[in-house]
Formats: structure tokens, C-alpha cells, sequence
């Protein structure tokens, strides 16, 4: 007997949330405190919102842009946009202009939703958005006093106080266009990659799962994984078909504020970059027993490799389990999770067994439906044991098969996405990642990872960032060279740097040398920019030191 064919649709998914909790909190936070309204408000909202749209010439598959700070009426805005058929536009809030003028000419966004406090980023772009309607502007405490050159501003509350609670989300078919999302555009420019109904669907199933972030309706969730990238993560989707609390920091990420917020909140799980992970660290050893973070179960991180050192703290100070998850936007956004294979008491004073640490340094195991490969430049597939080194491909229904409106073969091989990153896969089909591969140091042919030494240098103490990038080298084609970054008070030489990566590489692997420097520059989502920080060392005429008596 055959199976009814109901089309998976996000619509059908998200508003359980809000029937099963209604009353379960949306914290945003403000310049003086928190906003708070219930689910129930937040589906109310959404379906006015949804009205409002339609009424503006919103149609079903026209693209909404949104411009916003994680907030409840950024989470108003996914629900309406993709419910109703339009197509979710993220706009990265940290894209420098040119990119923005591009993303949103590429799409061709009809409308704009932004939060008052980031018109000043969108002023210049006014006359240069031909498709550009209306921008409806979401004002919160400290930025009432708005004005705007760009076409058709209104307020957001304005916009949807005339309009009812109800409105009859459409039919759709289950392949319809639900967001597009950018790349940031750090090798030429951006791309853009349209998820599906089906895709996200099934992937807000896939990373509830126990092996995943093991959410439930009883957790209180905290994305500091900006919504605008990626989706969030796609953590905004899952709290809300689950009903979970969510806490929201809208633009006030300084990490004491967010461990008074995940403390004043209780936060049971916290989403992030390991950069922002390792400044709560910093805020929390500032003021130990400041804040009660007793609550906190495990923070998922990710973009880049987490250090085991920042696991180990972060277990053995507050008791919290650390998750590496990997994925891209052409992911959409999680591919892998790292989750521990050991059950002991969850005690501040434990340990961190050895087996724990070497977990959580693995990118993780494929989520269920999606296949992760490694293959030579031949394409030939690697033996899974944990030592050959290849290109990572990663196939599945969430994975995105082409780019929008932007062919580009070179990136796919048969049904394959190549995801540009290295590594490897264990015995248990756990990958490793080794590195972009933009970011792997080659030196007299042979491949030195930049993220193993950033770990290896940031279990040294004092040491609160860590970048290694490549320099060129006439006799070795390319030498890696140390960004570090102290803690506060905290005073290191480099042979002390130097020998302390001696104890785990060998001599040809170590840096050639060590820069102490005072922060290290990040991208549009949080990551180390290593293309800004070779930039920076070649304007500023630096030579590694071997090279230097040569130097005219």
C-alpha cells in the first residue's frame, strides 16, 4: 500500500512549535536590557507580516531581502518570506558595500527589511538597486530617530498594524525556492545558493537528532551564529518546530554580554565560531563565579577547527561538552558533527579524558542522507584510515547541485559538490579536516596544515589567538609564519612559541617565524581572515627572517 505523498514543506513544520509552547519565550536583546514576546506572538506576527508582504507586490518566488541583526522580528521575517512562497534573501550585515551592490542587484530583491541602526550601510547603495520596492525598517530602542534615502521606507510596525493574524500559507511544491544565501565571496565574487523546502526540511530533522545537537523542546537555545549566514545554522528553524526558548543578541555580541546573557536566560545550548568562544572564555576567567552558567550543556562550534585546549576549559571549568560541527553554505548549511563516545558524570571538577579531546578536534561523522568522500587529484577515492590526505567531496539532499544564476563546473564533479577543503577519514568514517585548501602551507613539496599549528600554539598558556598563514619562499616554494595574540598580561618569547611546537612537529614543519600582534582580522562570519592577513604582511613589506640579509 502506498505512502500519501504530502509535500514537505517548512510551513508544515515550524508552526508546531508555536501550538505545542505557545507561551515559550523569543528574548532579543537591547541597548538596556531584553524584548520578549511568546511564540504565540512571534506566529501572530509572522502571519501579519505575510499579509503585509502580499499587499506590497510580494508574489510567490519574488526575492525579500533582510538585513538584520539576530532579533525576533529578523525570526518574524523567515517565517513570513518562506511561508508564503517568497524567497528568504540573508544579507550579510558585514559584507563590505561592493558586495552588497552585488548580491542584491544578482538577486534581484524587491523588497528590503532592515533593522533601523544598519541603514548607514545600505545609504550608499541608494539609486544603484533598480529592483529595490520599499525597505521596511525595524526600529529598536535607541534608533527611533531614523531617516533614509532608499526607496519606499516604512516602519516595520507600521507596515503590518493593519493587517490580520491569520493568512493561508500556499500550496507549494516541496522543490520551490525557500532562501538564498550568499557565499563571502572570499575567492571571487559571492555566490549565491537557493535552498529548497525539501532540503531544509529534512536537514531541521537531521540536526535535532541526539548524534547532532540532540535539541528538544525543553532546551533554551542561543544562536550567536549570526542569522544572516547561513541561516543560522539553521538552529532558528529547529527551535521553532520544536517550540525551544530562543535568546537572540541582535548586535550586542561583546562576550560579557553574552555570558550575562546565557546566565540570565539560562542558555542550555549556544551556537558560535570558535573565536567567540574563546573571548567567553576570556570574559569568564576575567571574573570567575560572576555569572551562573550551571545550565549550559554543550556549545556547537564551528567555521573553523576547534582547539581541543578551548574543549578541555571549557568541560573542565563549567562542565559544558563542546561539538564541532563542518558544513558550508553550499551545505546548507551542516554537513558532519563531532559528538563525544563517553558517558561519565557531567561534574565541574572531572577531567577531560583523552578520548573526549581527540573527538572533539574531528569534523564528525555525516549526517544521516549525506555521503563525505576524500579522493586524490585524480578523483580516485582514499582509503579511510585516518592517514591519506585528499580533497573532500560531500554529496546528498541538502547538498546544493549548482550555484544561482552563476555556472560554475569547476566546482562539482559528476553528483559530487568539491567542497575545497582537506582532510582526512578515520576507520569509523570520521573526517578530519586538515585545511582549505587555499590554506594549506605547501613547503619543497610536501603540505604543512595551518589549523593543526593555530591548535597546537593556543594550548601554549597565554596565547588567546592563533594564525598561521603561508609566506613565499624562493628555495621552498612557501614557509608558514605565526599571528599570535596574547592574553591580557600575559608576556611570551618566540623560541618559547617555537619549542613548544617542537614538541609535537618535526623541524621542518615549525614556523619560520613568530608575530605577536594585537588582534587578528576577521571575516564577514567570524573567522580568521588569512587573505587579509597576507595582504596586511605584504603591504606592510614583511620578509621572513631567512630572507632578510638578501632584502635590498
Amino acid at each position: 500500500m502506498a505512502m500519501q505523498r504530502t509535500p514537505l514543506l517548512m510551513a508544515r513544520l515550524i508552526e508546531r512549535g508555536a501550538v505545542l509552547s505557545p507561551d515559550t519565550e523569543v528574548v532579543t536583546a537591547t541597548a538596556e536590557g531584553t524584548r520578549r514576546q511568546t511564540n504565540r506572538d512571534t506566529l501572530q506576527r509572522a502571519h501579519r507580516l505575510a499579509h503585509a508582504l502580499r499587499d506590497a507586490g510580494v508574489g510567490i518566488g519574488d526575492r525579500v531581502g533582510v538585513f538584520m541583526w539576530n532579533g525576533s522580528r529578523h525570526l518574524e521575517a523567515y517565517w513570513a518570506i518562506a511561508c508564503m512562497g517568497a524567497v528568504l534573501h540573508n544579507l550579510n550585515v558585514r559584507l563590505p558595500g561592493h558586495d552588497l551592490d552585488y548580491i542584491i542587484n544578482h538577486a534581484q530583491s524587491k523588497l528590503i527589511i532592515a533593522d533601523a541602526d544598519l541603514l548607514p550601510l545600505l545609504e550608499p547603495l541608494a539609486g544603484r538597486l533598480p529592483s529595490v520596492e520599499k525597505i521596511v525598517v525595524a526600529v529598536e530602542e535607541g534608533s527611533e530617530d531614523w531617516s533614509t534615502s532608499l526607496p519606499g521606507p516604512v516602519d516595520y510596525e507600521d507596515f503590518i498594524a493593519p493587517w490580520p493574524e491569520g493568512f493561508a500559507w500556499p500550496s507549494l511544491d516541496e522543490n520551490a525556492p525557500l532562501a538564498l544565501c550568499y557565499t563571502s565571496g572570499t575567492t571571487g565574487r559571492p555566490k549565491g545558493v537557493e535552498y529548497e523546502h525539501r532540503s531544509q526540511y529534512l536537514h531541521t530533522m537531521a540536526m535535532c537528532m541526539t548524534d547532532a545537537m540532540g535539541l528538544s523542546a525543553t532546551d533554551t537555545v542561543f544562536g550567536v551564529v549570526p542569522m544572516f549566514h547561513v541561516m543560522g545554522w539553521g538552529l532558528p528553524w529547529a527551535a521553532l518546530m520544536l517550540g525551544c526558548k530562543q535568546v537572540m543578541p541582535h548586535r550586542f555580541t561583546s562576550p560579557e554580554r553574552l555570558v550575562r546573557l546565557m546566565a540570565d536566560e539560562a542558555v542550555t545550548l549556544a551556537t558560535g565560531v570558535p573565536t567567540i568562544w574563546q573571548n567567553v572564555r576570556t570574559a569568564c576567567m576575567a571574573r570567575p563565579g560572576a555569572h551562573d552558567l550551571s545550565n549550559l550543556a554543550r556549545i556547537v562550534s564551528g567555521g573553523s577547527a576547534v582547539p581541543p585546549s578551548l574543549a578541555r576549559w571549557y568541560w573542565e571549568a563549567l562542565g559544558v561538552e563542546m561539538i564541532q560541527e563542518w558544513g558550508m553554505t553550499e551545505t546548507s548549511p551542516l554537513a558532519t558533527f563531532s559528538r563525544r563516545r563517553w558517558t561519565p558524570s557531567r561534574t565541574r571538577s572531572a577531567t577531560a579524558p583523552d578520548e573526549y579531546l581527540a573527538e572533539v578536534a574531528k569534523a564528525g561523522q555525516a549526517l544521516p542522507g549525506l555521503e563525505v568522500e576524500i579522493v586524490d587529484e585524480e578523483f580516485a577515492p582514499l582509503p579511510h584510515d585516518g592517514q591519506q590526505t585528499g580533497e573532500i567531496l560531500v554529496r546528498g539532499p541538502w547538498v546544493c547541485a549548482d550555484y544561482y544564476r552563476d555556472p560554475q563546473p569547476g566546482k562539482f564533479h559528476g553528483d559530487w559538490l568539491i567542497t575545497g577543503d582537506v582532510g582526512r577519514i578515520d576507520n569509523r568514517d570520521c573526517l578530519v579536516l586538515a585545511d582549505r585548501s587555499k590554506d594549506l602551507v605547501r613547503s619543497g613539496g610536501e603540505w604543512i596544515s595551518s589549523v593543526d599549528l593555530e591548535n597546537h600554539i593556543l594550548a601554549l598558556a597565554g596565547v588567546a589567538q592563533a594564525c598561521v598563514v603561508a609566506q613565499s619562499h624562493p628555495t621552498w616554494d612557501e614557509r608558514p609564519v605565526a599571528l599570535v595574540v596574547l592574553d591580557r598580561g600575559a608576556e611570551l618569547a618566540v623560541d618559547q612559541v617555537l619549542e613548544h611546537c617542537s614538541n609535537r612537529f618535526a623541524k621542518w614543519q615549525l614556523p619560520d617565524d613568530v608575530l605577536f600582534v594585537e588582534s587578528i582580522p576577521l571575516t564577514s562570519t567570524g573567522k580568521m581572515d588569512k587573505k587579509a592577513v597576507r595582504a596586511d604582511l605584504a603591504e606592510s613589506g614583511y620578509t621572513l627572517p631567512g630572507l632578510r640579509q638578501a632584502s635590498p
